[in-house]
């Protein structure tokens, strides 16, 4: 019984980590997304900063990546940038590979 105990303990710290890893990699996406949209946007380097972070944040707002894809895409046409929502998930798709071979280097 106690193998069966240890597997358990083992597969939950395992399901634990690779969420955190998960976690950490769409926080680099977005964060990474944010300066991409900020350029756009012709952003100072502080606001830039703080438009990253902001991007960051709004991912908590709902589970899944709608909530980002909305926000950049509202601030993007509120600022007067030309863009689709298809521009906006193919920059989301490349910053995802980009923050996952960022973080695997580190690891």
């Amino acid at each position: 019984m106690t193998s069966f105990q240890d597997r358990e303990r083992g597969e939950e710290a395992k399901y634990a980590h690779d969420a955190d890893i998960q976690f950490r990699i769409q926080a680099r996406r977005n964060r990474l997304l944010g300066e991409w949209a900020a350029g756009r946007m012709k952003l100072s380097p502080a606001e830039t900063e703080a438009y990253a972070k902001s991007v960051v944040q709004a991912d908590f707002e709902e589970s899944g990546e709608e909530d980002v894809i909305r926000k950049l895409l509202g601030d993007l046409i509120g600022a007067g940038v030309e863009t689709t929502e298809a521009e906006v998930r193919t920059a989301l798709e490349a910053k995802q590979v980009e923050a996952r071979r960022a973080f695997l280097g580190e690891a």
